[in-house]
């Protein structure tokens, strides 16, 4: 996919992973459109990436609002990449808590709702319009979901976002070869431990800590690590169907 003048948009795009992929993408001459909740800082973001790109306030779970920002991005052209960061973290709960009380129940479907069910409804949405697109090249678009080392490694207390993040893994596959005939790519990548800005409000110490359970390189992942990614994915049209981690060679204990 060759990005100059080319139509993209990212979910969760006014911050971290994210916002590194829309400045990178824009770096490269593509027109983005950012989505974001109406609390984000996307307007501001937006005036500091230039007119290459737009802010669209949108909840990805409502049609509605997520088919305005589809909208927005066909309005600089045919939507061509797709990189989905919008999601939730979990609650870190357990299952049975001290007092053998059962784990509250809507906090474990509120995570699932948002990290799965939002990621299909955006890769449904988008995907319809990707399929009007005139084939370039080798094909329509590509689509590139955001899952985690969770999804394989996860930790006690996380029953719930591992369960929608290994579930965005599972579908990843499965949207590669449901959508290869249209000719819409679809890859996922799984982060590790990156510098978000939640971790962002751990003490240092504890931030050194995390930095140095990672084999190599011995620090925290930063958002441009995983834009440059995440815009390769978009570029390179053989890489079709693939959870890729991004994690330093991590493995996650169990607590």
């Amino acid at each position: 996919m060759q990005f100059d003048g080319t139509s993209t948009l990212i979910t969760g795009g006014a911050s971290g992973l994210g916002l590194a992929t829309a400045t990178r993408l824009v770096g490269q001459g593509a027109r983005v459109v950012l989505v974001d909740l109406p609390s984000s800082p996307g307007p501001d973001v937006v005036k500091e990436l230039g007119e290459a790109a737009t802010f669209v306030s949108a909840d990805i779970l409502d049609d509605e609002q997520f088919g305005a920002a589809l909208d927005a991005a066909e309005a600089n052209g045919p939507l061509r990449g797709v990189v989905h960061c919008a999601g939730r973290g979990g609650d870190r709960l357990r299952i049975i808590d001290k007092e053998g009380n059962p784990g509250d129940f809507a906090s474990f479907e509120d995570v699932v709702r948002v990290n799965l069910f939002g990621t299909y409804n955006v890769l449904r949405l988008s995907a319809a319009r990707m399929a009007a697109n005139e084939p370039v090249e080798d094909g329509r678009g590509a689509v590139v979901l955001t899952a985690s080392v969770a999804a394989f490694d996860g930790q006690i207390g996380q029953t719930s976002y591992t369960a929608s993040k290994a579930a965005v893994h599972g579908i990843t596959l499965v949207a590669a070869r449901d959508l290869a005939s249209i000719g819409i790519r679809v890859n996922t990548i799984a982060p590790g431990t990156f510098d978000t800005p939640m971790l962002a409000r751990l003490r240092e110490d504890i931030r050194t800590t995390l930095a140095s359970a990672v084999p190599h390189p011995k620090r925290l992942g930063h958002a441009e690590d995983y834009a440059h990614l995440a815009v390769a994915l978009l570029e390179n049209s053989y890489v079709n169907g693939e959870t890729i981690r991004l994690d330093g060679a991590i493995r996650m204990p169990p607590r």
